[in-house]
């Protein structure tokens, strides 16, 4: 019974009541998605509005009133996902390396740096810089 409540209150869809269309969970049209939906399906929302709204209540991570939202979007209007170009690869491939190379040892170490560190967990463990910390 609770659920219908919810239900009615979060059923807005002229948006009047809310300023934005608005759904109960599960409950949107089929043309909308969220951008985790739309990234799923190769697609991006290509600089559109956005078209609704689904809100619910929510016990978990102390959203305002206990109700959290997620924004919808026209998957007739998305646009694919941008491909990156061979050199973008390259430069995020470097860049990505750079924050495994630890300056202590001089060696890649597989794993992304601590930045509160700024080095590698078993030369942070010898000079005593986790300690400090």
């Amino acid at each position: 019974m609770t659920r219908r409540r919810s239900s009615a209150r979060f059923f807005d869809p002229t948006g009047a009541r809310h300023g934005l269309p608005t759904w109960p969970w599960r409950m949107a049209p089929a043309h909308l998605r969220t951008r985790r939906q739309l990234t799923a399906e190769g697609l991006r929302p290509g600089g559109q509005e956005i078209a609704g709204q689904v809100l619910w209540n929510s016990r978990r991570y102390n959203a305002p009133g206990g109700v959290r939202a997620a924004y919808l979007y026209d998957v007739r209007l998305a646009l694919p996902k941008r491909v990156p170009s061979e050199r973008q690869r390259a430069a995020l491939g470097k860049a990505l390396a750079a924050r495994r190379f630890c300056p202590t040892c001089r060696r890649d170490v597989g794993y992304v740096l601590p930045r509160r560190l700024g080095e590698c967990l078993d030369c942070a463990d010898e000079t005593g810089t986790e300690a400090a910390a």
